[in-house]
């Protein structure tokens, strides 16, 4: 199978030198036909799987801790209409 290193290696954004380019063909072309080994197994009956160890994402409640009051926070900072002033980041500013 003659895969089209050059054009693959754009699509992927990637700078490939000339004398690379039959190395990535002869193991693309390899990867490939393992998959196509792959696609010839017969899987009826499998259920998808998208995780085998059954653990799910666990999360504790969301709890109102007690915060610093605004006035605190700012006691000793640059404002502007209550919230932190900053210097600029960007040139325009």
């Amino acid at each position: 199978m003659k895969i089209n290193i050059p054009h693959i290696a754009k699509l992927a954004n990637l700078t490939i030198a000339k004398d690379q380019e039959s190395m990535f063909e002869t193991q693309l072309s390899s990867i490939l036909t393992y998959i196509e080994r792959l696609n010839e197994i017969d899987t009826t009956g499998v259920e998808e799987t998208s995780q085998v160890t059954g653990l799910e994402n666990v999360t504790r409640e969301d709890k109102s801790l007690p915060s610093m009051p605004q006035e605190d926070a700012i006691f000793q900072a640059t404002t502007y209409n209550s919230f932190f002033a900053v210097k600029g980041v960007f040139e325009n500013e």
